[in-house]
């Protein structure tokens, strides 16, 4: 707080007012450090969650099992087959009611344009309930 001006003269008065510009500006560093830094604590939080181990999917007897081999071969229940039979079989699983659910094992070496190619096909003739089968063992 300042009690007296600058002045020279025989009127050294009280000087009645505030500088406000350094409080604003200590309070605007302020903030732009709290919202810098708040974001970094709702984060930084570090909590080491028990290990557990889920239980396995339990598969319902009317499943399909649809295999893509790292040749690109197609195999339906462990039978192969080729692209016209794969759509027929497709056709005819889904008017089946109830629809079965489609388990998609894809070997890890093949190009995802062959998976995205059968996935577009189940689509189109009407299997919606797709599964992706993966090994638990394999960890990345």
């Amino acid at each position: 707080m300042a009690f007296g001006g600058f002045q020279q003269g025989d009127d050294p008065r009280l000087m009645a007012e505030i500088n406000m510009i350094p409080l604003i500006d200590v309070m605007l560093v302020l903030l732009v450090i709290f919202i810098i830094t708040a974001p970094l604590l709702t984060h930084a939080v570090k909590v080491d969650l028990p290990k557990a181990r889920s239980a396995p999917n339990i598969t319902r007897p009317d499943n399909v099992q649809l295999a893509l081999d790292a040749q690109g071969r197609i195999w339906w229940n462990g039978e192969e087959i080729g692209d016209a039979a794969l759509e027929a079989r497709m056709r005819d699983a889904a008017r089946r009611d109830p629809q079965p659910e489609l388990h998609l094992r894809a070997d890890g070496g093949l190009a995802y344009r062959n998976v995205a190619r059968v996935m577009s096909k189940a689509a189109s003739h009407g299997l919606v309930r797709i599964g992706f089968v993966t090994d638990p063992a394999e960890a990345p």
